[in-house]
């Protein structure tokens, strides 16, 4: 009875440490891909591309028809914009100006637009503005004429999978093109002198009169003797 117990208590023993040191213990964990990163999507340039340049190229219909809904659209909340005068603006009065016509032109065309992508969520768009008939009111009610050429960069980023304006500059081109150098003023002709006047050659003095020739007198005749 003893030997039995004694058996089954060994038994036992050996099934509780084989437990513990193989059904208890944690399987090892695969870390062979843990450190690694996830590969960046890359951006679908022309994509991109073709969205900012048909969102900048529709700023002259949105102007020309009032559309203040397009603004609220491209527009981000929290858009930093810095007009020509040095100012900042937003997105609110943005809104009122478009739906006020504050702002209007003649023809407003977009030139040399450039877009550069930074990821798939960030680009900026670079480019010329060109104004004709340019007029925006005051809150004075002064209309200003801001006719002319302007250097422009919009910053963009894509939020919720739009694309949204987040900033904006702009500057006037004081100068277009190349300077023009004005040509020098020709040197004046130099006058040449007037040629020395020669002097009037010296009268010759008039020859010294030759003395008359003294008249010989003939010799007196002899004189007659006295027979």
């Amino acid at each position: 009875m003893k030997k039995c117990f004694w058996l089954l208590t060994m038994s036992l023993t050996v099934t509780l440490l084989a437990v513990s040191q193989f059904g208890c213990a944690t399987p090892p964990r695969n870390t062979s891909n843990a450190n690694m990163a996830t590969p960046e999507a890359t951006p679908d340039r022309a994509a991109i591309e073709k969205e900012l340049l048909r969102i900048e190229n529709d700023w002259p219909r949105a102007l020309k028809e009032r559309d203040a809904e397009a603004i609220r659209r491209v527009e981000a909340d929290d858009i930093v914009e810095i007009i020509p005068d040095g100012s900042l603006t937003s997105k609110a009065q943005d809104v009122a100006d478009m739906q006020a016509g504050t702002l209007s032109a003649d023809s407003w065309e977009i030139a040399e637009a450039k877009v550069t992508i930074l990821d798939s969520d960030a680009a900026f768009v670079s480019g010329r503005s060109i104004i004709k008939g340019g007029k925006v009111k005051g809150p004075n009610g002064k209309t200003t004429d801001i006719s002319g050429e302007y250097r422009f960069i919009d910053t963009f980023a894509r939020r919720d999978g739009q694309w949204k304006l987040v900033g904006s500059a702009a500057v006037k081109i004081q100068q277009t093109g190349a300077a023009s150098t004005k040509p020098s003023p020709l040197p004046s002709v130099k006058a040449s002198p007037s040629p020395t006047a020669k002097p009037s050659p010296t009268a010759k003095a008039s020859p010294t009169a030759r003395a008359s020739p003294t008249a010989k007198m003939p010799p007196p005749p002899p004189a007659k003797k006295t027979p």
